[in-house]
């Protein structure tokens, strides 16, 4: 397959003299300062590891030979790097695959799209030439998807074109757009695994590949989905890969799907927390939940964002509804509301049309609103991996931001997991969550000594419990 494929150029890094010159000492102290990072070789086989590019720490010790993306930057104003893309740029400009693991918000899109921009215009054969797009991004949600395109068109560089091609979204017009000839396609695995098999679309141009939120994706069940669109996407392409966290599942699609990677990592991989948020854990009843949320609303000052985070679509309903009535500027997200509902929800929470957005999990994930102040927990998350991501919601771009979770009898499992992530952050651990998390614990033992009676265990748990106070 390669034989019959234009040639590919990988290596577009110049390292600057200033870059060159630091020591290693000067290397440590930067990422130890800049979240701790931590870089590694997963090349496979043995051997010494590759060194790894020192960081840039200014725009101009990346893009100096590329004034192009240095007007962009400077015309958006940003000030300087983030961690991340002082650490990842060097890595995936030199054409090494990579696996990025950071939290949302950390700017691991511009880190993936700015090289992936320069490999495209650097090509042997030019654009122009080419049968179809050079770059393919697959993210898990449409709302991810437009705002990884929203960054595209922000920075479009060369004149490139881009497609976001989602489900929901209308198929006849994405199609258009493709046959037209686009440089960029930013899909959801679902939809362009629909597009490939009717033959819509050729991946086989594909020299730049992106797995966005390797690890939402595998969430979602998408991992067939991906395994049949990277069939057709040739073999000796550069992939980078991104990932809030590091479980078993991201790490076999790692294995499967690049080459020899580096990877960079921001904050440690057991889920640090997000250092710039206020973590409160409050402790309450199931039924006094509501009169907790509604006690924060009518506190909130004029200037305040709140995300509110539930369980279950019907809550989601439930709430706005309740807020609606009570006169309150307020908009719901959640995956049965149609696609041009969900977008007008969006836009209005990010123009503060609204300041209170009522959302399930579906808008952890890459919602890009970088001045909501506080995150509320109204549900208290599935597993503590979401819990970092509806947190991550807020504190963004160097701003400070504050959550607040409610923690009801049935959480008590969670607790556990809870107290590392607090500790972390320098955050205060309330002794009602070590009493919970020490009390399921006990209930654990007693379960498994004793197997469950009662109807399940049920005698146990109530025993356990019945003594609590919130």
């Amino acid at each position: 397959l390669i034989d019959n494929l234009p040639p590919l150029k990988k290596d577009f890094y110049f390292e600057s003299e200033i870059v060159a010159s630091r020591c290693e000492e000067e290397v440590k102290a930067w990422r130890k300062a800049n979240n701790d990072i931590f870089v590694d070789d997963l090349k496979e086989g043995e051997g010494e590891k590759r060194p790894f590019p020192n960081p840039v720490v200014t725009f101009d010790e990346a893009f100096l030979h590329y004034p192009g993306i240095m007007e962009n930057i400077v015309r958006v104003g940003f000030a300087k790097p983030t961690p991340i893309q002082s650490q990842a740029w060097p890595m995936s400009l030199k054409g090494d695959d990579l696996i990025a693991i950071a939290q949302t918000g950390t700017g691991k899109t511009l880190a993936y799209l700015l090289p992936g921009f320069i490999h495209m215009d650097g090509q042997p054969v030019k654009r122009d030439k080419q049968d179809g797009p050079g770059m393919l991004v697959l993210t898990p949600t449409r709302e991810l998807a437009l705002q990884i395109e929203s960054e595209c068109n922000k920075y479009s560089y060369k004149g490139f074109k881009c497609v976001c091609v989602y489900g929901g979204g209308d198929r006849r017009a994405q199609i258009k757009v493709i046959s037209a000839g686009v440089d960029i396609v930013i899909a959801t695995p679902g939809r362009l695994n629909d597009l490939q098999m009717n033959e819509l679309i050729n991946l086989h141009s594909i020299t730049y590949l992106v797995l966005d939120e390797a690890d939402r994706m595998l969430d979602m069940g998408f991992e067939p989905q991906i395994m049949k669109i990277l069939l057709d996407v040739r073999p000796d392409r550069q992939t980078i890969m991104t990932s809030a966290t590091w479980p078993t599942g991201v790490r076999r699609l790692a294995k499967t799907y690049l080459k020899n990677p580096m990877m960079v990592y921001v904050g440690t991989l057991d889920l640090a927390a997000v250092n710039t948020v206020q973590q409160t854990v409050l402790f309450c009843q199931d039924e006094e939940k509501k009169a907790y949320l509604f006690n924060f609303v009518h506190n909130m000052e004029p200037e305040d964002k709140v995300l509110i985070f539930v369980g279950k679509k019907i809550m989601c309903d439930d709430l706005s509804s309740d807020m609606c009535l009570r006169g309150l500027a307020v908009q719901s997200l959640h995956g049965d509301r149609e696609q041009c509902d969900r977008e007008e929800a969006l836009k209005d929470f990010k123009e503060s049309v609204v300041r209170i957005l009522v959302a399930t999990d579906l808008a952890s994930r890459g919602l890009d609103v970088t001045d909501v102040t506080h995150v509320f927990n109204f549900d208290f998350p599935r597993n503590i991996e979401e819990y970092v991501h509806r947190v991550g919601r807020t504190g963004r771009a160097g701003r400070s931001g504050a959550s607040i979770t409610l923690v009801t009898r049935g959480d008590w499992r969670k607790a556990a997991d809870l107290i590392p992530i607090l500790e972390r952050a320098g955050q205060e651990v309330p002794d009602e969550l070590v009493l919970m998390a020490e009390r399921y614990e006990k209930h654990k033992r007693e379960k498994e000594m004793y197997g469950p009676r009662g109807g399940g265990g049920g005698g146990v748990r109530d025993r356990g419990e019945s003594n609590w106070r919130f």
